[in-house]
């Protein structure tokens, strides 16, 4: 199973310790394939140790459809919007609020 942790921010002592067990290609983005058990393992480990302040999105793959499963905890840059049963995430305020804020081609 493949496990996706996204944060704001980490407190250092689980930031080094997720790092035992995950490949961190970018600043409080972490990467790993663990069995199931071990993922769920994990995602309790962050909502015990990490504050709501933390900002974690968490995508854990799943044998179920739509093939995955996104968790948060706190306020994360990210919205997480359910459609027909999809999870699916939107970026804050990546909409324009009104017909004016698009650019104008000349």
């Amino acid at each position: 199973m493949m496990l996706v942790v996204i944060a704001n921010d980490l407190p250092p002592a689980v930031r080094g310790r997720m790092k035992l067990w995950f490949v961190e290609p970018r600043a409080n983005m972490f990467v790993s394939g663990v069995k199931n058990s071990v993922a769920k393992k994990v995602v309790e480990y962050l909502h015990k140790h990490c504050p709501s302040e933390s900002g974690l999105m968490i995508f854990n793959s799943s044998s179920s459809t739509p093939g995955y499963e996104i968790y948060g905890l706190g306020d994360t840059r990210r919205d997480v919007i359910e459609i027909s049963g999809l999870q699916l995430v939107v970026e804050k305020n990546s909409v324009p609020s009104k017909p004016s804020d698009t650019p104008q081609a000349s």
